[in-house]
């Protein structure tokens, strides 16, 4: 499995945690945690993104959630599966994407 530099890590996490929360909380309810009312990416690697999810009753645990066209090893791949991600979360839950990417 393909691991990312600390710092590419880390500005994936403060740009989808800064910019992206309501994405984040998308992606987890149609990637298997429906009840959750937050969530922030909390780790990225060449084989999928974790986000940390909070429900009703508090904390839920980790999703992971493997990238749609399988494996990475390119920083620029991030963004292109992250997209994917949204869309396919999108489109199962019946939610206008509302942008361009």
């Amino acid at each position: 499995m393909h691991t990312f530099d600390p710092d590419v890590v880390d500005q994936v996490l403060a740009h989808m945690n800064g910019d992206h929360l309501d994405d984040n909380l998308l992606i987890v309810r149609a990637n298997g945690a429906p009840q959750a009312t937050a969530a922030s990416m909390s780790d990225v690697d060449g084989e999928a993104g974790t986000w940390t999810v909070v429900g009703p009753e508090g904390p839920i645990g980790a999703v992971r959630i493997p990238w749609p066209s399988g494996p990475i090893t390119q920083r620029a791949e991030i963004r292109r599966e992250v997209v994917a991600l949204y869309d396919a979360a999108c489109a199962a839950l019946g939610v206008d994407p509302g942008r361009e990417h």
